[in-house]
């Protein structure tokens, strides 16, 4: 079956997303946009995707669980997991690598809310998610992997905060089969430009901050089901 999709969005979670990207928000307009999955990917934490798959659920859509790693070398990888409760454990190996933390004082300053269902706040997470993890590139695809997820080096036409932008190279070594590119790549002069990429397979993504950018009815995978099992394996063979 045919699955229309965007697999990055951001949450309150996240320090760079709007206020109003709260779960239920999130999931009311990926049904107005008329997907039939999304993931919720925040910075390097999973702890609004109970809320979120609850919501999404309430909408008839399926919910992948997800975050955005931050690697040691501060490149971003989406992390993708069929089950939540790998993803919340995913959360917790990432949150004890975290690389910089600020000074108590400096909670105060940002915003990163946990959401029960129903957007109730549910508190602040206090450690700072703007923070790389000390996880290696070279080791991000196999830890993923083992904690039941698939990782997906994010936005890598990006001219920060990507593969290609901070490390200037795609090594197979690394370990990745497919990447994301941003709404407008232009795939042909990527390809031409990094000639390494060229066995890597490609997915497009919002990299949503805000509900407006939330894709709509454009992007889709072929599935043998409609479980975030079968959205992996396809995901995978893309």
């Amino acid at each position: 079956m045919k699955l229309y999709y965007d697999f990055h969005i951001h949450s309150c979670l996240s320090l760079c997303a709007e206020d109003d990207m709260t779960p239920a928000n999130v999931a009311g307009m990926a049904s107005l946009a008329q997907l039939d999955t999304f993931a919720l990917t925040d910075h390097q934490s999973s702890k609004n995707c109970p809320a979120c798959a609850f919501h999404a659920g309430e909408y008839g859509l399926l919910f992948v669980p997800g975050m955005e790693l931050c690697t040691r070398e501060e490149v971003h990888v989406l992390c993708l997991f069929a089950e939540t409760d790998d993803a919340l454990a995913f959360t917790g190996y990432v949150g004890e690598r975290l690389l910089v933390h600020p000074p108590a004082e400096k909670r105060a300053l940002w915003r990163q809310t946990i959401m029960l269902p129903g957007d109730v706040p549910q508190g602040e997470e206090p450690l700072w998610l703007g923070s790389a993890a000390d996880i290696g590139i070279y080791e991000t695809a196999r830890l993923v992997r083992e904690a039941g997820g698939l990782a997906i080096p994010a936005h890598i036409d990006r001219p920060s905060s990507s593969l290609l932008a901070n490390l200037g190279l795609y090594d197979p070594g690394m370990g990745f089969s497919l990447c994301e590119v941003t709404a407008g790549c232009d795939v042909k002069r990527l390809l031409a430009e990094h000639p390494d990429v060229r066995g890597l397979r490609f997915i497009r993504g919002s990299d949503a901050h805000e509900l407006a950018s939330i894709a709509d009815r454009r992007y889709y995978l072929e599935v043998e089901e409609r479980t975030p099992q079968a959205v992996l394996r396809a995901l995978t063979q893309t």
